[in-house]
């Protein structure tokens, strides 16, 4: 078997544990699933054992799998960084780079930032999609992901950009119209924009716990930030969306004593997929967007 063959089985074998089936791992190499599968069935008669243990249900690695796994990890993140030095030696950061994060992150901090970003790294193919969800870095294909808030436990590797603080804040005109509000108390007597279909969100950090009953929901912050705007309510967001609008006067902090912080919502992340070498196209990214955040 050549050098070749087998790197790119190990790659089969790495890409087929990640995902969880030959058919996602399929997908994403964007290959037949048989030729998936011959190249697992071309590593197993290398290493003279089976890996993976297949089910109509379920795959599962073999006690051997398990041990050859992150030697396989190991193996092709250093061929990544060789070939990634190779490269820097003549070249400087090129190729495709797809970068996820919610639509108000895109919107407020990254979009201004891509211009300068294009013309320092000419070479460097930005995708940016936008999700306000957590989504899957395999399944959707992205290199490097903006995440707001805590972390679950999980596969990826995180760099943290900064804290953003959370600020509970309305328009003018919505706040004329209204009842006093004093206390966290006084938030019942008020419209409260929150979160479709996300309940964490909709459990605001409040100094004085209260059981929050919202007349309005959108699933997009950025949605959400509009309405608060167009006076439909009070709304709990962070600086790094509604900082413009504070300065010019179109949102106005309420209780701003009301709000615990810091808190684990306020925290902001750039994470990536363990299994895949840092390369320099998101080292490069990381270190120009991050002294110039405005969170």
């Amino acid at each position: 078997m050549s050098v070749k063959s087998k790197t790119e089985d190990l790659e089969a074998f790495v890409t087929v544990v990640d995902c969880g089936s030959f058919s996602r791992a399929a997908v994403l190499l964007d290959q037949h699933i048989a030729k998936v599968s011959r190249a697992i069935t071309r590593l197993e008669t290398s290493l003279e054992c089976a890996l993976l243990s297949r089910t109509t249900r379920r795959l599962e690695l073999t006690e051997e799998g398990q041990t050859f796994i992150e030697y396989a990890r190991e193996g092709l993140n250093l061929l990544e960084y060789g070939e990634e030095s190779l490269r820097l030696l003549k070249h400087a950061p090129a190729g495709k780079l797809r970068v996820d994060a919610a639509s108000p992150f895109v919107l407020h901090q990254l979009t201004p930032l891509i211009a300068q970003f294009s013309h320092l790294y000419p070479d460097i193919r930005l995708d940016i999609t936008s999700h306000d969800n957590v989504i899957d870095l395999l399944e959707h294909k992205t290199d490097l992901a903006i995440r707001i808030g805590q972390l679950p436990d999980s596969n990826l590797h995180a760099r943290k950009l900064g804290i953003s603080q959370l600020h509970l804040v309305a328009s003018p005109a919505y706040l004329k119209q209204s009842s006093a509000l004093n206390t966290e108390l006084d938030l019942y007597n008020h419209k409260l924009i929150g979160f479709t279909g996300t309940t964490k969100l909709n459990k605001w950090p409040l100094q004085q716990a209260c059981a929050l009953n919202f007349s309005l929901n959108a699933s997009s912050g950025e949605t959400i930030r509009h309405l608060c705007i167009a006076g439909q309510g009070i709304a709990l967001l962070s600086q790094f969306m509604i900082a413009d609008d504070l300065t010019h006067n179109r949102l106005i902090k309420v209780l701003p004593q009301a709000i615990k912080t810091p808190n684990q919502r306020e925290s902001v992340q750039a994470v990536y997929y363990k299994n895949s070498a840092v390369s320099s196209r998101i080292v490069a990214f990381l270190d120009f967007i991050q002294p110039r955040l405005t969170l």
